[in-house]
């Protein structure tokens, strides 16, 4: 496992908590990879925290540059933030944040890839009877993916 640098300012770090409670409560947050040329690729991610697993587990297509670049390399980092708040008299915008690092695993183990499939459709579809319609539907399109964390951090930033 690679060294983490402790956090600069570290009287605006979160709990593990908060950080746990930050990444099952958004609905989105941004994959970076290491991209075509070197180049970083990031971009944003629908995601559900696997409360068994301890992981992140997300799903997207079965090809692309995203996979590509997670078949060259697995290590991966993956940022979320909360909606923020603004405090009474205030103007600047208060924001959490939590940056996940860890290794990508690509799940093809269709009982695992389901249980991902329905992890994440709870998180987003109405009802659950939708969600199986479209687990039927396109599970055969899908990729799943799963996050297993190594480092975790999460801070409380004032915007001014």
């Amino acid at each position: 496992m690679a060294a983490f640098r402790d956090m600069r300012r570290s009287k605006q770090a979160l709990t593990k908590a908060e950080c746990i409670d930050i990444l099952r409560a958004e609905p989105r947050g941004v994959l970076a990879v290491a991209g075509d040329g070197g180049y970083p690729y990031a971009l944003p991610l629908s995601h559900c925290y696997d409360e068994s697993t301890g992981t992140l587990v997300f799903h997207c297509a079965k090809v692309g540059h995203k996979l590509d670049a997670i078949q060259a390399n697995d290590k991966v980092s993956f940022c979320v933030q909360d909606k923020g708040f603004v405090k009474p008299g205030d103007w600047a915008l208060n924001i959490k944040s939590v940056i996940v690092f860890g290794r990508m695993r690509l799940v093809d183990e269709e009982m695992r890839a389901k249980e991902i499939c329905r992890l994440l459709g709870r998180k987003f579809f109405p009802t659950e009877a939708e969600m199986e319609a479209d687990l039927q539907k396109h599970f055969s399109k899908v990729q799943c993916m799963e996050l297993v964390i190594d480092h975790m951090s999460g801070k409380l930033v004032k915007e001014s």
